[in-house]
């Protein structure tokens, strides 16, 4: 099987659901999207800012409220949000206009797959708030964390960089702590509930769910300086 059909074959953690499109959100993909997208033949986030700088990922950074609000208090950072959903995309491009936030870039694609065009430990934080849970067993397969993404993680990660989750849905939490503690590279730093971090903004997505009763659960861990990350994908 040639390695485009591996791909097509990949079971992916989320399906593009199609959105409605305002005007303003239409023009910002049309307008914006070119000035802050990451482009497929990037060899490295980093190449996309011109500074050196701590380079932040956010995978599913959805509508892009909590990517400009940690992009404007951490402008010391590089930052890289991830999302697939086009309106949400379109509300972020504006979000990032209006801010006049320059050290952030937008990839429109399949996060597994823009990590694993990144170098290794090229990555200083992975942030990955409220992915979409697949509640139903036979949906499991779908989740993002997964040994080989935990492996990826620790592949691209700095040493003493951090992977920062957080989920409303507390069967989705104990799977990740379960998950990420086959992964020796990942040091586990207070799970399987840690304190939410004051980097880390209430969500949309968070909102929801405390209203419907779910608890949040924070998860974070720390790339070992010091061991090799086991799995696939290139370890």
């Amino acid at each position: 099987m040639s390695e485009e059909q591996e791909q097509r074959r990949r079971v992916r953690s989320f399906v593009r659901r199609p959105g409605r499109l305002t005007p303003a959100q239409q023009r910002a993909l049309e307008d914006l999207l070119p000035i802050y997208a990451v482009p497929d033949d990037a060899d490295t986030l980093d190449e996309l800012f011109e500074r050196p700088a701590p380079l932040i990922v956010e995978i599913g950074c959805g509508n892009g409220e909590a990517l400009c609000w940690m992009a404007a208090r951490e402008p010391h950072a590089n930052f890289v949000g991830i999302e697939v959903h086009e309106p949400g995309v379109g509300r972020l491009l504006r979000g990032l206009e209006a801010a006049g936030l320059g050290n952030v870039r937008v990839a429109m694609r399949d996060a597994v797959e823009v990590l694993q065009q990144q170098p290794e430990a090229s990555i200083d934080m992975l942030r990955v708030y409220f992915p979409d849970p697949w509640p139903k067993k036979r949906h499991h397969k779908r989740r993002l964390v997964s040994p080989a993404f935990a492996a990826l993680a620790a592949r691209v990660l700095r040493p003493g960089g951090r992977l920062h989750l957080a989920t409303d849905w507390v069967p989705y939490a104990e799977w990740m702590h379960d998950v990420l503690a086959e992964q020796p590279a990942l040091e586990n730093l207070g799970g399987p509930d840690v304190v939410k971090p004051d980097w880390r903004p209430e969500t949309h997505f968070e909102r929801r769910g405390l209203k419907r009763g779910h608890e949040v659960r924070d998860l974070l861990y720390r790339r070992r300086p010091d061991v090799e990350c086991v799995g696939p994908p290139g370890c």
